[in-house]
């Protein structure tokens, strides 16, 4: 029977216990990291080392499904220590020497999220690689971009897809950066101050794969700041990708019919035969919602004093989970992108159908006609609203009609007729306008083909660390396991 009330139970440590299966190999590896560091030092009695290395053993061995995990018992740790001492008695406590709970489990937490953002900038890389790949493809891709969902300028679409890719890419310099916070190692705090039973603290760093310690013993123990950043980061990304998913939503529309989701990525009605919805574009939607409610959470947990466990009690299962949908919206709008049918003709229909080319004719007039810009733009003005009353297009647009335009302007039609001459067509040819583009970071073809190579490049370097860190971490693992498997022996062999 439990010596807690049912309501803690239910409220308190069934809540904690939830997040066990996150924890627990990360809680296996600082278990055994430690049991090495307090046998180095010399703490430990001969005898108590294999019965510490049995238990420990086990438990690595133990999927966190069959552990036993009870909130009937308490939280997380003390379900451990209490499957620990029901097969070695007193002697579990050993475990305790020189490290707090706390400590095995903000290392645990430090172990699971490291590798939960290496999952996340592997997502995003894999979006820019894909990204930049369309953009590259659609650099000739002739298409109007929108400001308030209006008719712009001409553009093309690969000009517009890195537009998505750039920002995640500056989302992956930050979660690189917060990485390297993460990956530094708490163990040998103690209870807030150090702990002359560990020795020095870079020797558990070591044997967990850790690049370095966290240097002050009270932030190692209480710092939440590197985990709310990592979630924000995470919810930032996925807002980005979240706008390109509504732009694609509305494009993907019979109103716009620009492109087209992959079979794969839709969701078919069960009663409209006809309707196939962008199902991926809305689950991306929503999850970008929840990751901004998490990141808020985050926050409000961290605005608590000092030292309380509040901050980083809910960090455990909030920071992986969030982490990992993160992950998930990213991997799915990569598909998204990599898989997108796009309809080209009907992209430059409507590029061609509206008058996109009003603020370049606006400036030919004033670079032709001397006018300023402000004159140039009202004649411009005129004349647009008159063709669009006659149903006409931008590309229709003649000398003729600016002249008229500029007399009810206010200006001497004579003048600027003379000045334009006749043919407009290459001024108002929306291909030539988006050639025109060439200077740093335009729509020009050729400059967008530079820029998705120069993404493509950063996206595989970001990619080529992260397989490197990972590495770094499955030797050290794996080294640690060795050690106790050596050690263990050792202990058999001359027991």
């Amino acid at each position: 029977m439990s010596r807690y009330a049912d309501e803690l139970v239910e409220a308190g440590f069934a809540v904690e216990v939830a997040d066990a299966p996150l924890l627990h190999d990360g809680l296996n590896v600082a278990d055994l990291a430690h049991l090495i560091v307090l046998h180095e030092q010399g703490v430990l009695p001969e005898r108590v080392v294999p019965r510490l290395l049995e238990v420990l053993r086990d438990a690595d061995a133990t999927p966190a499904a069959e552990f036993g995990y009870d909130p009937q018992h308490g939280e997380v740790y003390n379900g451990r220590e209490r499957r620990f001492a029901a097969v070695i008695g007193r002697d579990a406590g050993w475990l305790h020497a020189g490290r707090p709970r706390r400590e095995a489990v903000r290392i645990a937490l430090r172990l699971r999220v490291r590798r939960d953002l290496a999952d996340l900038v592997e997502a995003a890389g894999g979006f820019a690689l894909a990204g930049a790949r369309a953009a590259a493809q659609h650099a000739g891709t002739l298409m109007v971009e929108h400001t308030y969902l209006q008719h712009a300028q001409p553009s093309t679409l690969g000009h517009y897809l890195l537009g998505s890719v750039y920002p995640v890419l500056r989302d992956v310099d930050r979660l690189l950066a917060e990485l390297d916070l993460v990956d530094r190692s708490p163990g040998g705090a103690g209870g807030v101050n150090g702990s002359p039973l560990t020795g020095d603290r870079s020797r558990t760093a070591a044997l967990l794969g850790f690049d370095g310690v966290v240097e002050h013993t009270r932030d190692a123990m209480w710092q939440a700041d590197a985990f709310t950043t990592a979630v924000t980061i995470a919810a930032g990304l996925v807002t980005t990708l979240d706008r390109l998913a509504e732009d694609l939503e509305i494009w993907s529309s019979a109103e716009f019919g620009w492109v087209r989701l992959a079979a794969g990525h839709t969701r078919t009605s069960v009663l409209m035969p006809q309707k196939r919805n962008p199902y991926a574009l809305t689950m991306v939607r929503g999850e970008a919602g929840v990751l901004i409610g998490r990141a808020t959470g985050m926050l409000a947990l961290a605005k608590s004093p000092s030292a309380r466990s509040d901050q980083l009690i809910f960090a455990y299962g909030e920071v992986p989970r969030a982490l990992d949908l993160a992950t998930r919206a990213t991997r799915l709008m990569a598909g998204v992108v990599a898989g997108l049918e796009v309809d080209a003709a009907t992209m430059e229909a409507a590029l061609r159908a509206g008058f996109s080319q009003a603020a370049d004719l606006a400036e030919h007039l004033m670079v032709t006609a001397g006018l300023d810009y402000r004159s140039a733009y009202d004649v411009v003005g005129v004349c647009v609203r008159r063709a669009e009353a006659e149903g006409l297009r931008g590309v229709d647009l003649t000398a003729a009609m600016l002249a008229d335009a500029a007399t009810e302007a206010g200006l001497d039609p004579s003048a600027l007729a003379a000045a334009l001459g006749g043919d407009l067509a290459a001024v108002l040819d929306p291909g030539a306008i988006v050639r025109s583009r060439g200077s740093r970071g335009g729509a020009e073809p050729g400059v967008v083909r530079g820029m998705a190579a120069e993404c493509a490049g950063s996206a595989e370097r970001a990619l080529a660390d992260v397989a490197a860190r990972r590495s770094r971490w499955d030797e050290a693992e794996t080294d640690l396991r060795r050690r106790a498997a050596c050690l263990a022996g050792d202990r058999e062999q001359h027991g």
